[in-house]
Protein backbone atom coordinates (compact mmCIF):
# COMPACT_ATOMS: atom_id res chain seq x y z
CA UNK A 1 0.00 0.00 0.00
CA UNK A 2 1.18 3.47 -0.84
CA UNK A 3 0.81 6.16 1.83
CA UNK A 4 -2.28 8.31 1.24
CA UNK A 5 -0.60 11.54 2.38
CA UNK A 6 1.89 11.52 -0.51
CA UNK A 7 1.64 12.52 -4.17
CA UNK A 8 3.08 10.30 -6.89
CA UNK A 9 4.83 10.83 -10.23
CA UNK A 10 4.51 8.50 -13.22
CA UNK A 11 8.26 7.78 -12.97
CA UNK A 12 7.67 6.06 -9.61
CA UNK A 13 8.73 8.87 -7.29
CA UNK A 14 6.80 10.23 -4.32
CA UNK A 15 6.52 13.71 -2.86
CA UNK A 16 5.59 14.83 0.63
CA UNK A 17 4.84 18.54 0.73
CA UNK A 18 5.31 20.65 3.84
CA UNK A 19 4.85 24.35 3.18
CA UNK A 20 7.09 25.27 0.24
CA UNK A 21 9.28 22.20 0.63
CA UNK A 22 8.89 18.82 -1.02
CA UNK A 23 10.62 15.70 0.28
CA UNK A 24 11.22 13.26 -2.59
CA UNK A 25 11.94 9.55 -2.74
CA UNK A 26 11.20 6.52 -4.88
CA UNK A 27 8.16 4.32 -4.35
CA UNK A 28 8.09 0.85 -2.89
CA UNK A 29 7.23 -0.44 -6.36
CA UNK A 30 10.33 1.25 -7.80
CA UNK A 31 12.72 -0.13 -5.17
CA UNK A 32 11.18 -3.58 -5.57
CA UNK A 33 11.63 -3.44 -9.36
CA UNK A 34 15.25 -2.32 -8.99
CA UNK A 35 16.23 -4.99 -6.52
CA UNK A 36 19.13 -4.45 -4.11
CA UNK A 37 20.24 -0.82 -4.33
CA UNK A 38 24.03 -0.54 -4.16
CA UNK A 39 24.69 3.14 -4.97
CA UNK A 40 22.87 6.45 -5.28
CA UNK A 41 24.17 9.58 -6.97
CA UNK A 42 22.58 12.34 -4.88
CA UNK A 43 21.93 15.80 -6.30
CA UNK A 44 24.15 18.71 -5.27
CA UNK A 45 22.78 21.23 -2.78
CA UNK A 46 21.57 24.50 -4.33
CA UNK A 47 21.02 22.79 -7.70
CA UNK A 48 17.98 23.92 -9.68
CA UNK A 49 15.93 20.98 -10.92
CA UNK A 50 13.03 20.91 -13.36
CA UNK A 51 9.89 18.84 -12.97
CA UNK A 52 10.38 15.66 -15.03
CA UNK A 53 14.15 16.29 -15.09
CA UNK A 54 16.82 14.07 -13.57
CA UNK A 55 17.40 14.55 -9.84
CA UNK A 56 19.98 11.80 -9.42
CA UNK A 57 20.69 8.20 -10.29
CA UNK A 58 20.22 4.89 -8.51
CA UNK A 59 22.28 1.79 -9.20
CA UNK A 60 21.05 -1.62 -8.20
CA UNK A 61 22.20 -5.15 -8.82
CA UNK A 62 19.78 -5.21 -11.79
CA UNK A 63 19.99 -1.76 -13.41
CA UNK A 64 20.88 1.91 -13.24
CA UNK A 65 17.89 4.24 -13.24
CA UNK A 66 17.45 7.99 -13.11
CA UNK A 67 15.54 9.53 -10.23
CA UNK A 68 13.09 11.94 -11.83
CA UNK A 69 12.07 15.08 -9.97
CA UNK A 70 8.29 15.41 -9.70
CA UNK A 71 8.53 19.18 -9.10
CA UNK A 72 10.73 22.14 -10.06
CA UNK A 73 12.83 24.00 -7.53
CA UNK A 74 16.12 24.16 -5.67
CA UNK A 75 17.67 21.26 -3.80
CA UNK A 76 17.96 22.42 -0.16
CA UNK A 77 18.71 19.11 1.54
CA UNK A 78 19.95 15.63 0.58
CA UNK A 79 19.88 12.40 2.56
CA UNK A 80 23.63 11.97 3.18
CA UNK A 81 22.96 8.71 5.03
CA UNK A 82 22.27 7.08 1.64
CA UNK A 83 25.87 7.68 0.52
CA UNK A 84 27.16 4.97 2.88
CA UNK A 85 23.92 2.96 3.16
CA UNK A 86 21.90 3.12 -0.08
CA UNK A 87 20.06 -0.06 0.97
CA UNK A 88 18.00 2.13 3.32
CA UNK A 89 15.86 2.87 0.24
CA UNK A 90 15.03 -0.85 -0.02
CA UNK A 91 14.29 -1.10 3.69
CA UNK A 92 12.21 2.08 4.16
CA UNK A 93 11.40 3.85 0.86
CA UNK A 94 8.74 6.14 2.39
CA UNK A 95 10.64 6.99 5.58
CA UNK A 96 14.40 6.94 6.13
CA UNK A 97 14.94 6.27 2.40
CA UNK A 98 14.00 9.78 1.26
CA UNK A 99 16.43 11.22 -1.28
CA UNK A 100 16.20 15.02 -1.34
CA UNK A 101 14.21 18.05 -0.25
CA UNK A 102 13.35 20.70 -2.83
CA UNK A 103 12.17 24.26 -2.27
CA UNK A 104 9.19 24.26 -4.67
CA UNK A 105 9.05 26.89 -7.44
CA UNK A 106 5.46 26.24 -8.52
CA UNK A 107 3.00 24.68 -6.04
CA UNK A 108 0.61 23.97 -8.94
CA UNK A 109 2.98 21.22 -10.13
CA UNK A 110 2.12 19.25 -6.99
CA UNK A 111 -1.57 19.35 -7.85
CA UNK A 112 -0.81 17.68 -11.21
CA UNK A 113 0.67 14.61 -9.47
CA UNK A 114 -1.28 11.44 -8.72
CA UNK A 115 -2.86 10.42 -5.44
CA UNK A 116 -2.17 6.94 -4.01
CA UNK A 117 -5.15 5.32 -5.75
CA UNK A 118 -4.25 6.75 -9.18
CA UNK A 119 -0.64 5.63 -8.72
CA UNK A 120 -1.74 2.10 -7.81
CA UNK A 121 -3.83 2.03 -11.00
CA UNK A 122 -0.75 3.11 -13.02
CA UNK A 123 1.35 0.31 -11.50
CA UNK A 124 -1.41 -2.21 -12.23
CA UNK A 125 -1.62 -1.04 -15.87
CA UNK A 126 2.16 -1.21 -16.34
CA UNK A 127 2.36 -4.74 -15.00
CA UNK A 128 -0.16 -6.13 -17.51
Amino acid sequence: MNPEDLKYHKEHCWVKVSGKRATIGITDHAQESLGDIVYIDLPELDTEVEANGELGEIESTKATSPVISPVSGMVVEVNEELTDSPEIINEDPYGKGWIAVIEIDDPLEVEELMDAKSYENLVREESK
